[in-house]
């Protein structure tokens, strides 16, 4: 603990007292509409609080404006119920005075990611050490069932009668966007995923981001049936476990790990190893979205091509399947032509339009093969400091290599 006075002095409080659920479950009525998925968010959180070693007197809970928002009445906790959209403001301003506390932001989507947009990425991206849970439920529920900001194109609300027009925010993406350094997902139904997630959010040093989907049974009931129903939950979601092969269904019968194989649709004729494809009439097959819906389609486990072609899809697709950039490429502009591979742009500009790996190609044997070695291990340990997978493509360019 810290003085109050003077948060740089230090102050032995002795041990945490252990405490239970009733501890941290304050006095006042919980008022939320009968079978909203509040109730065991609520519940998941304050089961867990025992379990972290933390004390009372040391716990934040900061809310916006909404339905969520009434979090900290229920938390026997310090708590601050501030406007619509600034309770990430708030959060960033007491973490900061005081980094001594466990401050928690609680908001839903359209409190989070409407007014409040813009204070939530600037705390994600200043990596304020807070623990934000946004409760996405796709609808304003408080101000009775408008659309919100990450209610699906084609909605019919009382504000959209004629259906909603524009795509919705990804939260998910948001964050990753924001460089937020820890990003997860949970949902309502199954409070031990939510239990561990929260968990894992409140270890991380740093700003840590949970999306919770939440079922309004009132406004949008159902809104995430199709994926958290009892009966699909097993073949609709994966639970990621560090370490381990990234199975799902009711039998692990389906993974993009511990199969034996992973598929990768690589587009590359014409368009990797050309840079003189950019004065040819772009064919049908080499549309960056057909690309893209080819490898969804086809139960692909990422799709690789050029900067270009990933880029100018990358907001419709980035979040459906992973993207692998291909950083460097032989251009055909030179006669004769030489086996050599050129960088056409940075790791980092892979990672900010969204792609979960980098690819390159080096032509051992070559003239150039050296500086390409190079090259590629300065790139692929920048895409690896960033947490990016990588893949090399290698091929043999030289005369002197003899073909039975």
């Amino acid at each position: 603990m810290t003085d109050v006075m003077n948060p740089a002095v230090a102050v032995d409080d002795g041990p945490v007292p252990e405490t239970s659920k009733a501890d941290w479950t304050s006095d006042q009525e919980v008022r939320w509409c009968p079978g909203c998925g509040d109730y065991s968010i609520l519940t998941a959180i304050q089961m867990l609080m025992p379990e972290l070693g933390v004390r009372r007197e040391k716990t934040v809970f900061i809310s916006g404006i909404g339905c969520a928002a009434r979090f900290p009445y229920y938390m026997n906790t310090y708590g601050v119920h501030t406007i619509h959209g600034r309770a990430p403001a708030v959060a960033t301003g007491l973490a900061m005075a005081r980094p001594d506390l466990d401050v928690w932001v609680i908001g839903g989507d359209g409190d989070m990611l409407s007014i409040g947009g813009n204070h939530l990425i600037h705390a994600l991206r200043r990596n304020i050490n807070l623990n934000v849970l946004l409760i996405n439920n796709q609808i304003y529920g408080l101000t009775k069932g408008q659309f919100s900001p990450t209610s699906q194109k084609g909605k019919v609300t009382k504000s959209s009668p004629v259906g909603l027009v524009a795509r919705p925010f990804n939260p998910i993406s948001v964050a990753l966007g924001a460089e937020a350094t820890f990003v997860a997902r949970t949902h309502d139904m199954d409070r031990r995923h939510m239990q561990e997630t929260f968990r894992r959010a409140h270890e991380h040093e740093g700003a840590a981001f949970v999306e919770v989907l939440q079922n309004c049974n009132v406004f949008n009931d159902g809104v995430f049936a199709s994926i958290t129903k009892k009966d699909v939950r097993e073949d609709m979601l994966i639970e990621l476990q560090h370490g381990k092969p990234i199975l799902f269904g009711s039998e692990n019968q389906y993974g993009v790990a511990g199969t034996g194989h992973v598929s990768i649709l690589p587009v590359d004729q014409g368009i990797e190893h050309s840079a003189a494809a950019s004065f040819a009439p772009n064919p049908t097959y080499f549309d960056p979205a057909n690309i893209v819906e080819l490898a969804i389609e086809g139960g692909c486990n990422a799709v690789a091509s050029t900067y270009g072609v990933l880029a100018s899809v990358s907001r419709r697709y980035a979040h459906r399947i992973p993207f692998i950039v291909k950083i460097n490429h032989n251009e055909l502009l030179t006669f004769p032509n030489q086996f050599d591979q050129v960088m056409f742009g940075s790791v980092d500009q892979a990672f900010d339009l969204g792609a979960a790996g980098v690819g390159a190609t080096i032509y051992f044997g070559s003239p150039e093969s050296t500086r390409q070695i190079q090259e590629v291990s300065e790139a692929f340990a920048r895409a690896h400091e960033l947490g990016m997978f990588t893949v090399l493509w290698c091929y043999l360019r030289n005369s002197g290599f003899k073909v039975d």
